[in-house]
C-alpha cells in the first residue's frame, strides 16, 4: 500500500523536526513537504495534493486559520490543526473546526510524557484524516518526484502567489432491573446502505454545511425559556459525538427550537478549556441556550449543558430538581468525558421520557451506555448515519451493539427530536 503523504507547517523550526519525526517514525506515512507559514501550507497543499496536513494555528505572514480557509475552498484534503492552551488559542481552535478543520491536538509544552501523549493523538488522527483522503478522492497514480517542484521537498516553498491577508417532575425511582430483551435491527430513515461490518470507516460528511459557507455568526435571537417551568420536565436528551462533532453540534442545535420543552446533556470528546470555547461558539448560533456545564446545578427545559474537558458528566437528583454531577472518575474507553458514564447515569431515570443520540466519532464510547438506556425503556436511541458522519466509529459501533434503534442523516436528526419531546 501507497503510504500516506503528510504535509507539515508550523513557525516553529523545533516544531516541524518533532512533528515530522514522529509521523515518519510510522512507516504507513511519509512527510514529503515542511512550510514555515500559512501562506507556504495553501501553495504546498495546492502543488503537492497530500493526504492530510498539519497547520499551527499562529504563524507570521498567514496564520492558520486563514491557510484553512484557502485549503478548504480548493479541496476536502483533511486539517488538523496544532493548537496552544491560551484562551485565544482555545477560540481559534473551536472556529478552525467550524470552518472545517478535521480535529485538532494540542502542542506539547513540556518533555517526555507530554510528547509522547502529543504524538499518540497526532497519529490516531492522521490515520483516520489520511484513511478519509484515499476514500474519498483516490489517486489513480501517484506523482513520481522527478515532476514535483524541487523547492517543495521538506522545505519553505514558493509557488503561484495567494493573495495576503408542565409537569412537575417526580423524584427518581429505584433502578429496576429488568430482562435484557432482543432489540430489533436499527431502523434506518435514510436511502444510506447499511454499514458494513469493516473496521471503523472515516468518510468525508454530506451535511449540507461547506467551509465556503461559513459566515460571522449573526446576533444571537432573544433566547426565550421553554414552555415548562424551570426545573419541570418529562423528556431529556442525552447526546455524545468525538471527531467532527463541533460542526455536527453546530449543525443539531442551530435548528432546535428556542422553547424545546427538554434540556440537552452533552458530551464532545474534547480536553480542559476547548469545551467553554465550543459552548460560547454554539450558543451564538443557536435558539437554545448553549453553556458549559456546571457541577450541581439544575437543569432546564430550552439549555444544552456541554460536560467540561476531563470531567465526567451525569444526572443526579437533589430535592425534587435534577442536577448535573461533574466527577473525577477514572477514563472509560480512553476519555473523559465518557459518552458512557453520561448514558449510564440517565438509566435510573425512568419516569422521565429519554433520547438519546450519537454522532460522528472515532472509537465506541457510548453504544453500551446506549444500549443500557435501550434496555431500561428510553423512547428514542438515534445513531447519525454513516453518510454525514466525518468517522463512523460510535454510530457504528451502537448500531453493532444493538442500541439504536433509528439510524438517521445528520440534518433529519433535529426534526426527529422536536418531533419526539412534544408527544
Amino acid at each position: 500500500m501507497k503510504r500516506y503523504r503528510i504535509i507539515v507547517v508550523d513557525d516553529s523550526a523545533f516544531m516541524r523536526k518533532l512533528f515530522s519525526d514522529i509521523i515518519e517514525s510510522d512507516p504507513a506515512f511519509t512527510v514529503i513537504a515542511v512550510g514555515k507559514n500559512g501562506r507556504e501550507a495553501v501553495e504546498l497543499h495546492r502543488d503537492l495534493k497530500p493526504d492530510a496536513i498539519t497547520i499551527d494555528l499562529e504563524m507570521p505572514e498567514m496564520n492558520g486559520i486563514e491557510a484553512l480557509k484557502h485549503i478548504m475552498a480548493e479541496a476536502s484534503t483533511p486539517v488538523i490543526m496544532l493548537s496552544g492552551i491560551s484562551e485565544e488559542h482555545t477560540r481559534e481552535t473551536i472556529a478552525a473546526l467550524a470552518l472545517g478543520a478535521f480535529d485538532f491536538i494540542r502542542k506539547p509544552s513540556g518533555p517526555g510524557a507530554d510528547i509522547r501523549k502529543t504524538a499518540e493523538e497526532l497519529m490516531l488522527r492522521l490515520k483516520a484524516a489520511a484513511a478519509i483522503r484515499r476514500q474519498a478522492a483516490p489517486e489513480a497514480k501517484e506523482r513520481p518526484e522527478a515532476s514535483r517542484p524541487a523547492a517543495k521537498t521538506k522545505g519553505a516553498a514558493r509557488a503561484a502567489p495567494v493573495p495576503k491577508q408542565p409537569k412537575e417532575p417526580k423524584q427518581p425511582k429505584e433502578l429496576k432491573q429488568p430482562k435484557r430483551p432482543e432489540q430489533p435491527p436499527a431502523k434506518r430513515e435514510s436511502a444510506a446502505p447499511s454499514p458494513s461490518p469493516a473496521s471503523e470507516s472515516p468518510r468525508i460528511p454530506d451535511s449540507g454545511i461547506r467551509p465556503e459557507a461559513v459566515r460571522p455568526a449573526p446576533p444571537a435571537p432573544a433566547k426565550p425559556v421553554a414552555a415548562e417551568t424551570a426545573g419541570a420536565f418529562r423528556h431529556i436528551i442525552a447526546i455524545g459525538t468525538s471527531t467532527g462533532g463541533p460542526r455536527a453540534l453546530h449543525r443539531l442545535l442551530s435548528e432546535l427550537p428556542g422553547d424545546l420543552p427538554a434540556p440537552l446533556l452533552i458530551v464532545q470528546h474534547m480536553p480542559p478549556k476547548f469545551t467553554y470555547s465550543l459552548a460560547q461558539r454554539l450558543n451564538s448560533h443557536s435558539a437554545l441556550t448553549v453553556k458549559e456545564a456546571e457541577d450541581g446545578e439544575p437543569v432546564r427545559p430550552g439549555f444544552a449543558y456541554i460536560a467540561p474537558g476531563g470531567r465526567h458528566m451525569e444526572l443526579a437528583a437533589s430535592g425534587r430538581q435534577y442536577v448535573i454531577r461533574l466527577t473525577d472518575g477514572p477514563q472509560r474507553n480512553g476519555h473523559r468525558p465518557s459518552v458512557d458514564v453520561l448514558f449510564e447515569s440517565l438509566v435510573p431515570f425512568t419516569e422521565l421520557a429519554r433520547h438519546a443520540v450519537i454522532l460522528t466519532g472515532m472509537g465506541s464510547d457510548g453504544a453500551k451506555g446506549m444500549r443500557a438506556l435501550a434496555d431500561h425503556g428510553a423512547v428514542t436511541t438515534i445513531a447519525e448515519a454513516e453518510e454525514t458522519c466525518v468517522v463512523f466509529g460510535m454510530p457504528r459501533s451502537a448500531i453493532e451493539e444493538g442500541a439504536a434503534s433509528i439510524v438517521l442523516p445528520l440534518h433529519d436528526i433535529p426534526a426527529r427530536l422536536t418531533e419526539a419531546v412534544r408527544r
